[in-house]
């Protein structure tokens, strides 16, 4: 896991903020298909939530098809998983820097993709 891990939840720590985690993650490609998460317990500890809370987002990202849990082998990124294009993930994290040395929240960062999202949708 990342050093930054603790750090997305401390807010909240919902199975939410867990599940969003984890699949940024898997569709930027930081884990890959086959690639083990941290067991129920480690995932708790290092989130500092209680384990049923991370039992949840796994369970809502299997569901999700973005992974998969095998009894004696743990939980795993599932194959075919579809990430992010290299070149977008690139873009991405170069906006981030620059939005990290500028000071900008990431809430705000968040708030202005919305609706950029958004005037891109609109025809």
């Amino acid at each position: 896991m990342t050093d930054a891990a603790p750090h997305i939840v401390e807010e909240t720590g919902s199975t939410a903020d867990l599940h969003r985690f984890f699949r940024g993650l898997i569709v930027s490609g930081r884990l890959g298909a086959g690639e083990r998460l941290p067991t129920v317990r480690q995932a708790a500890a290092d989130f500092g939530v209680a384990p049923g809370t991370v039992q949840k987002a796994y369970r809502s990202l299997e569901n999700d098809g973005l992974i998969v849990t095998r009894v004696g082998s743990g939980t795993r990124v599932a194959p075919g998983v579809a990430v992010l294009p290299a070149d977008l993930t690139r873009q991405l994290r170069a906006l981030v820097d620059a939005a990290v040395a500028e000071g900008v929240a990431v809430e705000t960062l968040a708030d202005v993709l919305r609706v950029m999202w958004g005037d891109a949708r609109t025809p």
